[in-house]
């Protein structure tokens, strides 16, 4: 914020505003979806929850249209009624609005004996208290402490604003408390961050590709073969026909010889060449082409390039570190963005994912194992031996047995030979491409099937660490406190007590660059907000500017100003054709504050949700009207709004206690 003299102040930090970052909608999450042809006893039920969250104008009209269709208790009025005058002061009520609430305490007192008809009966009287003596309310004050925690919360918590007089003080004394002790209850500091991650979405197995042998291998092989077995046969009909015994047992000999010899030299080959693959999958990969921004790989590079800078192995540098393992990082990268990219899967949901790789890639790297492959595709010793005495054997008792084929009949054991050579040969590399080819699919499909049982085992230890997710009236009601615990650091620093403020107000808006997320048909929350509080005291306004670290419910960079309400030259909120809404606070010495309030392209609407309604909640949780409200009155009338806001005051408190006592005669 700026000192006085200059001339804008952008509190929500201008152009960089967070409302251009994609959002997390937890999409299975319901609790605020109505329907028209709900039951009345379903629509109370989501105002209910749409009250906790801290959107009552959206409360009111789904709780009064359960009550108007005869959905009647004391636990519904009890809600009707702060619904109606939550976050906002007597002056602030329509006539319309006035007389419902006129009409609430009149058509609907309570009628039992429970904890929700003595709230209903304590919120009566607390709005028959204004200008009441301090003396007058200390049996107010006995009854309301011995209502219900439920009950106290809620009237502490909605009828902050709504209340005049010497009860203020007390009841504010009532409500910090509360606020200071559950400001950080329930496990705030371990939860929050929980809430702004998206509903991860569940491993998928990489499809290993099958064998991929060609027609003419195949045709090679089977031709080869035959030709082989024609040639191989005529030469062992030559040695039994003419040959001595010991020549027949060496051929023979040759031929078990050739096969085992085959079989472990194969065995051997495959060991090499996966070797080999792997050392070049995971080399130092080439330079590739960035991916357009705002795609899926785009999306997916920044996770990778995020947590491999995070995840660095203990006692390693961070340079080394990601140049040594840039290709396997980029060869699980490429798995995971085939195997996701077509199923429309936002990055984030597989962020998980991508921790649990690129940290399983640390892990072994500090074990020593990371590149464990390179012994594991070492083919064992015997698988040598037995390939080399085979080929040997081949070698020998093959020549041996031609040349005494030869002796016999010298131009067709010539020829049988030959052929069997060249047959042999042709054979033996067709065969051997096909077997390498299947014991590669093999292989990937091997590895591919350990891999997911890696990835769900990892998948079910992250939704088991997300299982306590605050809801979203949790985070309502962190915010609520929070608010809270600021406005009493102003009357700290200020030196007022409650009484001595006329009116006070918030505006929150997202930090830069801050997460958020939202239910769905919910408002947006943050992980970090931009708070601005406004004290209307009789000697002009307290303005008081910090940023809230919400996971810790912790204040920064407070910043703060004063003025005379002669210096309000104008309050208003301009909205630009994309949704786009900026507060805007003008002071007659050219001064501007300006806060934006909302981005543009804030609604990502989900499936039954309809447009204009993520701005509606967004802006009731924020409780921007009430704000509004009292800035636009000191810009129109001065000082002077001081004097006709407590005349007006006085009118609706009159009203309102006819109306809890009935007409005098």
């Amino acid at each position: 914020m700026t000192v006085p003299g200059t001339t804008t102040t952008n509190v929500a930090g201008g152009s960089s505003y967070v409302g251009m970052q994609a959002g997390t909608v937890h999409g299975d999450v319901s609790v605020y979806t109505t329907f028209a042809d709900d039951p009345p006893e379903k629509k109370f039920e989501t105002g209910a929850r749409f009250l906790d969250g801290g959107m009552p104008g959206r409360a009111w009209q789904l709780i009064n249209e359960a009550v108007m269709a005869e959905y009647r208790s004391d636990e519904t009025c009890f809600h009707r009624l702060l619904a109606l005058v939550s976050g906002r002061t007597r002056r602030e009520l329509s006539p319309e609005e006035a007389g419902l609430l006129r009409d609430a305490l009149h058509r609907f007192p309570p009628t039992g004996n429970n904890a929700w008809a003595d709230g209903l009966r304590t919120v009566h009287r607390l709005l028959d208290s204004a200008g009441k003596p301090e003396a007058d309310l200390h049996v107010l004050l006995k009854e309301f402490d011995k209502l219900g925690r439920v009950q106290r919360a809620m009237i502490l918590r909605h009828l902050e604003v709504f209340l005049d007089g010497p009860l203020k003080d007390k009841m504010w004394h009532r409500a910090l408390t509360r606020a200071a002790q559950e400001q950080m209850a329930n496990g705030r500091a371990d939860r929050v961050w929980k809430f702004f991650q998206p509903d991860p979405t569940g491993p998928r197995k990489r499809m290993a590709r099958p064998p991929v042998i060609s027609l003419a291998t195949w045709a090679q092989a089977m031709t080869a073969t035959t030709v082989f077995a024609a040639a191989a046969a005529h030469i062992g009909y030559l040695l039994v026909r003419e040959g001595p015994i010991p020549a027949l047992l060496g051929y023979l000999l040759s031929i078990v010889g050739g096969y085992l010899g085959a079989r472990d030299g194969a065995k051997w080959r495959f060991h090499t060449v996966r070797r080999r693959e792997k050392d070049r999958k995971y080399g130092t990969p080439p330079r590739r082409e960035v991916a357009p921004p705002g795609g899926f790989a785009r999306r997916m590079d920044q996770l990778f390039d995020h947590y491999s800078a995070r995840y660095v192995p203990r006692g390693t540098d961070r340079a080394v570190w990601l140049a040594a393992t840039a290709g396997i990082r980029r060869s699980i990268r490429d798995e995971l963005a085939d195997t996701y990219r077509e199923t429309r899967t936002g990055a984030e949901k597989v962020a998980w994912l991508i921790r649990y790789r690129v940290g399983d890639v640390k892990e072994r790297w500090e074990k020593g194992t990371l590149w464990n492959y390179r012994k594991e595709l070492v083919a064992p010793l015997s698988v040598k031996t037995m390939t080399i005495l085979g080929l040997a054997a081949l070698a020998c008792g093959g020549s041996w047995a031609v040349g005494i084929a030869i002796l016999a009949s010298p131009l067709s054991a010539a020829c049988s030979a030959f052929l069997a050579l060249v047959g042999g040969w042709i054979a033996a590399r067709a065969w051997l491409r096909i077997t390498l080819e299947r014991r590669r699919s093999a292989a990937d499909k091997f590895e591919s099937e350990c891999a997911l049982e890696e990835d769900r085992a990892a998948f079910e230890r992250w939704k088991a660490k997300l299982a306590d997710k605050p809801e979203d009236h949790e985070m309502a009601a962190w915010l609520d406190h929070d608010r809270k615990v600021l406005l009493n650091e102003a009357l700290q620093h200020y030196k007022l007590a409650m009484s001595d403020v006329i009116a006070h107000a918030f505006i929150e808006t997202p930090a830069p660059s801050a997460k958020r997320a939202r239910v769905r048909s919910g408002p947006w929350r943050y992980a970090k907000y931009q708070l601005l509080v406004f004290l209307l005291t009789a000697d002009g306004v307290r303005q008081l500017a910090v940023k809230l670290d919400f996971g810790q419910g912790t204040f920064h960079d407070r910043q703060r100003i004063n003025y005379r309400f002669e210096a309000v030259a104008a309050v208003r909120v301009s909205q630009s054709d994309d949704d786009e809404r900026i507060f805007e606070l003008a002071l007659v010495n050219g001064q501007e504050i300006k806060v934006q309030v909302t981005g543009p392209g804030m609604e990502e609407l989900q499936q039954g949700e309809s447009p204009g309604t993520v701005f509606e909640v967004t802006l009731d949780a924020a409780g921007l009207q009430h704000t509004l409200h009292v800035l636009e009155g000191i810009a129109a009338e001065g000082k002077e709004w001081i004097t006709h806001e407590h005349r007006r005051g006085q009118a609706c408190a009159g009203n309102l206690a006819t109306a809890v006592q009935g007409p005098t005669d």
